[in-house]
């Protein structure tokens, strides 16, 4: 998963969604749908908000992510 270079982990799965947890900048919880395919705009909200705990930009959070 991209998301374990921000300390992010699996902390539970119900059904089709995972949630990850980071603690890193503070702790932050995020749900992420498990199934193919995702929609481009859920995908971009999730990491709009992800950049916004870490005090980052989309495109600076891509870059770390390598995606």
């Amino acid at each position: 998963m991209a998301l374990t270079v921000l300390g992010n982990k699996v902390t539970r799965q119900k059904g089709s969604h995972i949630r990850v947890t980071t603690e890193r900048d503070g702790e932050n919880h995020e749900v992420v749908p498990y199934h193919h395919p995702n929609k481009a705009g859920t995908l971009s909200g999730i990491l709009k908000r992800i950049a916004a705990h870490h005090g980052l930009s989309s495109d600076d959070l891509l870059k770390l992510l390598k995606l």
